[in-house]
Formats: structure tokens, sequence, C-alpha cells
């Protein structure tokens, strides 16, 4: 699978996207109302404590230009707690005494100035002050150490909180997106057998009404008219095919007997070896059609069993010893015993083929080797020739039906161009592979490579 390009996880990186970008905005929103909520409680208790801290000057007496701080004894203990969290005051007296704090009060407190906001942050105290007269400023404040504590394992208690949503949202996603696409999975796979060959497949799904049943349903509906349109014309080529067949015996059987006459003139014996000729080539086509009609109708790999492919090579390329001297080509074989499950009759064929077109369309003079031998689990069949070798631009169509590389080999011996695609169809029907190599100019090598029966290597 191609992540990148995956439909699947393209939805899953968007959902877990967006489900991460709405949890952070959450968790941040919400770290923000707590911290001013905790924030605004403390102004409020500082607030609560100033009118205190005024009402506690006084004149002294004899001297109305000046005041004195004296705190009442029962608002000391407002302030003369202890803990990272107790409230401290400084107050300044323009006629009095200058400073007088709290004996929990910093020593660097500086006196605020007119005009500033009446709330302050120092580091981690908390202050709120008041001018109540000129010159005069009364403070209040408390170290929030605490609180910030508190918020840090707020904040961490959100993001446990937000990462295990997350990831718990992620995994109902990956669950609901799965479930959801599964019926493409379902038409991936169905339009892939169809696209070996099997036309007998069909999309199975239970949800008819959604989107995707009915495209399913509109899926079936065309497989269902290939199949029959296949159908149909495996059957119009199989009845054609057997149909030529007696007239082309006919043929062959009358322009044999127009030969054996010796009352032939030069001209007349031309016309009937050129009549017997193509009535050979549609004899050979019409084997392979036939040949075809069993491929479309899965007949091919039938009667399977154990069979011996080195010996199967050995008798078909000793069966093609003459047709290679008429060519002048040299028939070679190195054979290693290798057993693999097959038709041999069609295994036959098969080396028959690809023997025959090293042979046939190459110059005289060709060396043809024929190589059975077993690697890893596969018992392979190789046929190499050293003629003039395949063009890079012709080797992808090779097993293509009706195909001829015309410009690398020539098209002699009326060859109907189907050998090669039939010989693929055999293989694939065996569960085997198929595949060629060339270069130009020093030939090609043709390699297929069979299941081997288990215990039978060596």
């Amino acid at each position: 699978m191609n992540f990148p390009r995956s439909i699947r996880w393209k939805l899953q990186l968007w959902y877990g996207g967006l489900l991460l970008l709405l949890l952070s905005g959450f968790g941040f929103t919400a770290y923000q109302l707590e911290s001013a909520r905790q924030l605004r409680h403390i102004d409020e208790e500082l607030q609560q404590r100033l009118p205190i801290l005024v009402n506690s000057q006084r004149p002294i007496p004899g001297d109305r230009e000046r005041r004195q701080f004296r705190l009442a004894p029962k608002n000391a203990p407002l302030f003369d707690q202890t803990g990272d969290d107790a409230f401290y005051y400084v107050v300044w007296l323009k006629h009095g005494e200058p400073v007088t704090r709290s004996t929990t009060a910093p020593s660097d407190v500086p006196q605020p100035k007119a005009g500033d906001p009446p709330n302050r942050l120092r580091g981690d105290l908390r202050e709120s002050f008041l001018f109540p007269g000129p010159g005069d400023c009364v403070l209040v404040g408390r170290s929030i150490a605490p609180d910030l504590a508190g918020l840090r394992q707020f904040a961490w208690w959100l993001c446990v909180v937000g990462m295990t949503v997350c990831a718990a949202g992620i995994a109902v996603g990956a669950w609901l997106i799965k479930k959801a696409l599964r019926p493409i999975q379902t038409i991936s796979t169905a339009a892939q057998s169809i696209a070996t060959g099997d036309l007998s497949q069909r999309i199975q799904t239970q949800d008819t009404e959604s989107e995707l049943g009915q495209l399913a349903a509109v899926l079936n509906t065309t497989f269902a008219r290939l199949d029959a349109a296949f159908a149909r014309q495996a059957r119009f080529t199989a009845d054609a095919a057997h149909e030529l067949r007696t007239p082309l015996a006919v043929i062959l059987l009358q322009t044999q007997n127009g030969l054996a006459s010796d009352h032939l003139t030069e001209e007349q014996r031309e016309a009937f070896l050129a009549t017997q000729r193509a009535a050979q080539r549609m004899r050979r086509l019409t084997e392979s059609l036939l040949t075809l009609a069993r491929i479309e109708s899965g007949e091919l790999g039938d009667g399977m069993g154990r069979c011996e492919l080195d010996r199967v090579a050995g008798e078909t390329a000793r069966l093609l010893q003459p047709l290679a001297a008429q060519h002048g080509a040299i028939l070679e074989t190195e054979l290693a015993p290798a057993q693999c499950m097959g038709n041999a009759d069609e295994l036959a064929q098969v080396v028959t083929n690809l023997v025959g077109n090293a042979i046939s369309h190459n110059r005289g003079g060709v060396c043809v080797k024929v190589k059975v031998f077993v690697s890893e689990d596969h018992a392979v069949l190789a046929v190499s020739d050293t003629g003039q070798g395949i063009a890079p631009a012709d080797l992808p169509h090779l097993f293509e039906r009706f195909f001829r590389v015309e410009k690398s080999r020539t098209a002699r011996g009326g060859h109907t161009g189907l050998g090669l695609a039939i010989t693929q169809a055999i293989i694939a029907a065996h569960g085997g592979t198929i595949s060629a190599e060339s270069r130009v100019g020093e030939g090609t090598v043709i390699t297929v490579r069979l299941p081997l029966v288990r215990g039978a290597a060596g």
C-alpha cells in the first residue's frame, strides 16, 4: 500500500489532526480559564485586605500632620500567617513612618507609582495596592507559587486526559474509517480477480443502501455483462474453430490427392502447394483458437498430477530435433531432476512453443538450449538461444495475443502469434510465472517457474 496516497490514511491523518487540534484548543482554553479564575480569586482576597490597612492609619497625638500605622490585634491574624501562601503588607506614608511592613513581607518590594494598574505580578508574587491619599500607599501581596504548581499539575492532567481521549478517538476513528472503506477493499479484490480472468467473481456487500453499496451493485451488473460477453465470445471462437476443422481437413486431403497426380503442369502444382500451405496455416490457427477457447472456459490445468518436468522437456526436445535440423539449428539439453504438479501434455505444449519459436524465428546456425533445474521452491525451465534477440520496446508485449516481433525475428513458417499467449495461460493455470530477457544481437532467454512438489528437490 502506498501510504501517502491511501484514502484510508489520508482520512485517518485528517481526522487525527482535527481531533488533536480541537483537544489542544479545548485544553488551552480550559487552562486559561482556570488560571484566570484562580488569579481573580487571589485578587479578590488581596482587595479585601486593603481597606483594613487604610483604616489602620491613625494620627499621631499632638501632631495632626503626621500619622502612624497600627494594625488592630483582631486583624493581625490576616497577615502573620506562615507558609508559602501567607499574606504580607507594606505601607508607605508621606507624613509619618516612611515604610511599615509585615514580618513576612519581602525586603525588596518597590513602591508603586500613581497611575499603575491596581494589581501586579512579580515573579511568583501577586500584589494589590491602593493610594488612600497623596503620597500614601498601602500594598498587600502573597506568594502564588502553590497556585502556579497547582496550575502546572492541572496542565499535566489536561495533557494526560487529552492524549487519552485523542488516542481513543483515533482508534475509534480508524475502526469507523476501516468499516466505511471495507466495501472499497471488497470492490478492489473482486476487480483484481476479474482482471486476472476470473469473470465469475462478484462484489459481496450487505449494505446495498449506501453509496458504495449502490456502486457495488452497478459494478456487479457490469461484471455480469462482461462475463456473458466473454462467454459468448469463447463459444463463438470454439464453435467457429470446430466448424472450420472439417472443411480444412477436406481441403488438405484434396490438395494432397491433387499433388499426387502425375498429369499436373508446373502452374497447377504451384497452385496446389499454395493452397496446401494456406490450409495448413488455417489449421494451426484453428487449433490455437480452440486452445484459446479452453483458456477462456477455464479448462486448462485439468488432470494435474506429479509431473517430472525434466522428462517432459527431454522427450519434447527429442521430438523437435528434426525441426532443428531442418532449420540448421543446434538443440542442446541440460536436464536436472525436477518435479512439479502439472498436466504433462500441457507442459509439453509449453516446451514445444518455446523451443519451436527459438528455432523457427531465428536464422540458421542458432544454438537453442533447454535447461531444467531446481531453484529454491521452484522447478525452473529455461529456453535460451543465441539468435538476434528482441528489442527492449517489444519485450513488454511478447506474451500478447497476435503480437509478432517483426523487427527482430522473421515471421516465417505461418505462425499465428498466439503461441506465447497460450504458453503464458498454461503456466498461469499451473500457478507459475514466465518471463523473458533478451539482448539484441546476443539472444533471448525465456524462464518458466513452476511450484516444486514438496520433498522433490533433489
